[in-house]
């Protein structure tokens, strides 16, 4: 069975973190998706930075919510077992569905952060022309809340079969900044380079950040498997000054 828009974010708003000024000003937002993971202490921190220029953040869980801790989000969504990009595109289009209806967020000026898995769903996202039933894996998926969403910050995106960008172009093209890490073992940065050139090629008018480091380099954490995934400060700094560099550019005159 399908779900409804309406009933996906019924699902995940009460495991929605927000973030931001503590009144009920409209303002630009930033919506926040986390890797295979779940939500990690550092997603939160960007989302802290996004408050500190005097937006708002959310940060959405889509593990909790489906009754998954972090072993589970281990074992099913790191091994492909579950919940592929396809699918929670239908988490990110309800999610921007949902948060647009808040009075306190401006609609019209939305940007889309994802970390790995997260990428990859939103990437998958853009694929879709969201106009028969079974898009994103909703029954009433509908293209009108993208119409908001002026940027796009991809780090370290999943991009490796099945993710649909490998074989289907967008079908929105909002200014969209990519972080790719060279030493990135889940999408080979010579693939990554090739899809982001491609997806420039076609109108989308992407910019690159190339670092020298490796997939999850952001998140300090003792989860990571040696060479394969570790921390680099410097790379967290450079990435973290982009996304406010982004931020900025995307919102201003909002």
């Amino acid at each position: 069975m399908l779900d409804t828009i309406q009933r996906r974010f019924s699902l995940l708003e009460p495991y929605i973190t927000a973030y931001g000024p503590s009144d009920a000003v409209c303002r630009p937002a930033v919506l926040l998706f986390h890797a295979c993971n779940g939500v990690r202490h550092h997603i939160h921190d960007y989302a802290r930075q996004v408050a500190a220029l005097g937006y708002r953040a959310y940060v959405i869980d889509s593990f909790l919510p489906r009754g998954w801790d972090h072993t589970a989000a281990m074992s099913l969504v790191c091994s492909g077992l579950a919940l592929h990009g396809y699918e929670r595109s239908g988490d990110v289009l309800a999610a921007i569905w949902g948060l647009a209806q808040r009075p306190e967020v401006d609609a019209g000026n939305l940007i889309l952060a994802g970390w790995s898995h997260g990428g990859w769903s939103i990437m998958d996202l853009m694929t879709q022309k969201l106009t028969r039933p079974g898009e994103a894996r909703l029954e009433n998926g509908s293209p009108e809340p993208l119409k908001g969403v002026k940027g796009l910050f991809l780090v370290y995106p999943y991009i490796n079969f099945p993710a649909r960008s490998n074989t289907h172009g967008w079908e929105y093209r909002p200014k969209t900044q990519a972080v790719l890490a060279r030493q990135d073992f889940l999408t080979a940065h010579s693939h990554a380079d090739h899809i982001f050139t491609h997806l420039k090629s076609e109108g989308v008018p992407v910019e690159r950040l190339d670092l020298e480091a490796t997939h999850c380099f952001d998140e300090d954490s003792a989860l990571h498997f040696g060479p394969l995934m570790a921390y680099d400060k410097a790379s967290h700094k450079k990435t973290e000054m982009a996304f406010e560099a982004f931020i900025l550019d995307v919102f201003k005159g909002a």
